[in-house]
């Protein structure tokens, strides 16, 4: 009878053990795979530039040749298949709606009508407005 308790004992503990390796196995997995919809690997990211700030736009493309287009305007972009534009913050305010928080990025192969558009997030707060602040309250708890 013990004999008996003690493998019942022994089966639970590998069950658990193989839901635990298991369960950690698929954790690994469903956060490593990148779903279909996730983006095509196109950022944007604020950088200094002669006197000015910028904005770094990256991306990739089908083809060396294809046309990048931001919000679209033509923009030359250097590299290959992986490129970046280098566009000045006041052209990027000027294309864009007040307190855009997305910027539109089209490729196009030349002498075809399928672009390959995506929406590249900004960095945060970039086209929003300033609010200057005579004090700030902080009430303690």
């Amino acid at each position: 009878m013990i004999l008996a308790a003690i493998r019942k004992v022994e089966q639970v503990r590998m069950v658990r053990r193989f839901l635990g390796i298991a369960l950690g196995a698929a954790t690994a997995v469903a956060l490593s795979a990148q779903p279909a919809w996730a983006g095509s690997g196109n950022k944007a990211r604020l950088v200094s530039c002669d006197q000015s700030d910028c904005l770094l736009v990256s991306g990739s493309r089908a083809d060396p040749g294809m046309l990048v287009r931001v919000n679209g305007h033509p923009v030359e972009a250097k590299g290959g298949r992986d490129w970046k534009v280098l566009l000045p913050v006041q052209d990027v305010r000027a294309w864009s709606l007040p307190g855009a928080r997305e910027i539109t990025v089209t490729t196009t192969q030349p002498g075809t009508s399928d672009p390959v558009t995506n929406q590249v997030d900004l960095p945060i707060g970039m086209l929003g407005s300033i609010t200057e602040l005579a004090y700030l309250v902080i009430p303690q708890r």
